[in-house]
């Protein structure tokens, strides 16, 4: 089996570490690969890396006719306040991105599509309306970039329907690990801040909007969960998953799960806009119950992990 991802950043590569497991190659396209951040995290695994726009729907069915792959992970587009700077942009890329996925799909005659979604996905201002989301919650808070991920499912669903190729999604919350950030992921950029403050003795300077209770996902665990969404056979039509914790864990808990390994850590914050927190937690029942996936590592050993891979990366 063979699987073009788009994107080649921390979530697309966490998933060919798996893959890589069962002896199967990823073809990353990306217009912009960092090769040497895709050596360190995937070292001698069987991967090839074609430079190409996922709004391309030429390069895309190139890279599909020449390669052959069994499903297309699509991860690439922004993240957070970079989709709405300028917005016009934001949207070209994950708009146009998905219909050139969906158009690549279609014509090609991929199997499945594994489409990296988000619990940003859901609109929440009516979250204090239920105990827990689960995959049925309204999309779509009115955020740029929130909007923008429900639009790319709502496009993709009808694909799927008129086109017949099989379709998973995933709802992570912020997936961290040793990523490049890129994509504009400011949860990731906030939990490598503190893990690399902690490793180099320095005070670790947080934006005050990024002290929010939120969902987070280990790198690892994320992997897993795409490799089974890849995989995993007699998925039902409409197979639509929450990926995290299942938690809304605070900042203070954030920070003193980093101090289990980093004891030493000090956090300055720095005075701004206040923090919008998520405290109802996601319901991951249905990726438990159909993919067959939990987190492994809890909290504290996903840092201590993530602790001893900067610390490898930095030697």
């Amino acid at each position: 089996m063979t699987t073009l991802i788009t994107g080649a950043g921390l979530v697309g590569t966490s998933y060919a570490i798996e893959a890589a497991k069962r002896g199967e190659k990823c073809v990353f396209l990306d217009p912009f690969p960092r090769d040497d951040y895709l050596s360190r995290r995937l070292g001698n695994a069987d991967y090839e890396v074609v430079n190409g726009d996922v709004r391309s729907l030429p390069a895309l069915i190139s890279t599909i006719n020449a390669h052959r792959p069994d499903v297309l992970l699509h991860t690439a587009g922004l993240i957070g306040k970079r989709v709405a700077d300028p917005i016009h942009f934001g949207y070209d890329l994950n708009i146009g991105g998905v219909m050139a996925v969906a158009e690549a799909a279609r014509l090609t005659g991929i199997r499945r599509l594994v489409h990296l979604s988000t619990f940003g996905a859901y609109d929440w201002r009516q979250d204090s309306q239920v105990e827990a989301i689960d995959e049925t919650f309204p999309l779509g808070s009115g955020a740029a970039y929130s909007n923008s991920k429900a639009a790319q499912e709502l496009i993709l669903e009808a694909y799927r329907i008129q086109c017949g190729f099989e379709l998973v999604v995933l709802r992570p919350g912020n997936v961290f690990g040793m990523g490049h950030f890129w994509g504009g992921s400011g949860g990731g950029e906030k939990v490598h801040a503190l893990i690399e403050a902690g490793v180099r003795g320095k005070p670790a300077v947080i934006p005050e909007e990024q002290t929010m209770a939120f969902e987070y996902v280990y790198a690892n665990d994320m992997g897993r969960a795409l490799d089974l969404a890849a995989t995993r056979k007699d998925l039902p039509s409409r197979a639509v998953y929450n990926v995290s914790y299942g938690e809304a864990i605070t900042f203070e808990r954030l920070v003193e799960a980093v101090k289990a390994s980093l004891p030493g850590l000090e956090i300055q914050i720095t005075p701004g806009t206040p923090p919008d927190s998520r405290l109802t937690p996601l319901d991951i029942g249905r990726a438990r119950n159909e993919l067959g996936w939990e987190p492994e590592y809890t909290l504290e050993a996903a840092l201590a992990d993530y602790t001893g891979e900067f610390r490898k990366w930095n030697d």
